[in-house]
């Protein structure tokens, strides 16, 4: 797609949906998995979420230009991790329409198919503070019924499991290289929020394993502004690599 002159590319679209999902949050530690929820969030602390909290990964907080700004050791990630002052984007093996993440395994629990990354922080996470999902190949291997093992608790296992769980849970988006979607539903299953220019709901439809919600006339992921286009292109990914992750 072109925004005025200049053509925009898929990549590009979905950093500038990552980048959304830090808008308004304030000063929280951002931590994004990922190049292109890495790209977003760099890209949402340059413009409209200047309060955002960077880190290199390790135990420095870091600026706009990844000089160190302070200290940030492991005891004090996990007291912001526990109290909701941290948003994660997180990856998903298989996400179902309640927002259960698995990244644990495939298949049956007591004889996988094969075997993932397992579940290391994703329970922490999810009930600790606000979790968003990237998908860089959204797919009907991905967008699942029901999960096979839930690593990322979802609404409903959060409900279930009652006001404990539900505390500080919250899944404020999850973007594919289809679209952008919430848990805006009264049951808190999933929704469609945008679809990026050039897919089609058929596209979204065959490539998701459970009915999602869509209005009528579905919305377009916003146009990217000839400043962050600038920033993303010259500045944060000047190599071009998230292309690599997302095609055209």
């Amino acid at each position: 797609m072109t925004t005025g002159t200049v053509r925009v590319s898929r990549a590009e679209y979905c950093v500038i949906a990552c980048a959304e999902a830090w808008r308004d949050n304030g000063e929280v530690l951002a931590s994004p998995m990922g190049l292109i929820p890495s790209v977003g969030a760099r890209l949402a602390r340059r413009t409209f979420s200047p309060d955002l909290l960077l880190t290199d990964g390790e135990a420095m907080l870091v600026g706009l230009d990844g000089e160190p700004e302070g200290w940030l050791p492991y005891r004090r990630h996990l007291a912001m991790v526990t109290g909701g002052r941290r948003h994660v984007m997180m990856g998903a093996s298989q996400i179902d329409r309640f927002g259960n993440q698995n990244i644990s395994c495939i298949g049956d629990w007591a004889q996988p198919a094969r075997q993932l990354l397992g579940v290391r922080g994703a329970p922490v996470n999810t009930l600790n503070n606000p979790v968003s999902y990237w998908v860089p190949k959204h797919s009907t291997r991905v967008f699942v019924p029901k999960v096979d093992m839930i690593s990322g608790v979802g609404y409903d296992s959060a409900a279930a499991a009652g006001p404990s769980a539900t505390r500080y849970h919250r899944i404020p988006r999850v973007v594919s290289d289809l679209g952008v979607f919430d848990f805006a539903t009264p049951d808190h299953s999933m929704r469609v929020v945008s679809l990026h220019p050039g897919v089609s709901v058929e596209q979204v439809r065959e490539a998701t394993a459970f009915e999602l919600t869509m209005s009528a006339e579905v919305a377009h992921t916003r146009e990217p502004t000839p400043e962050e286009l600038r920033l993303i292109r010259e500045v944060i990914d000047p190599d071009g690599l998230r292309d690599r992750e997302v095609g055209p």
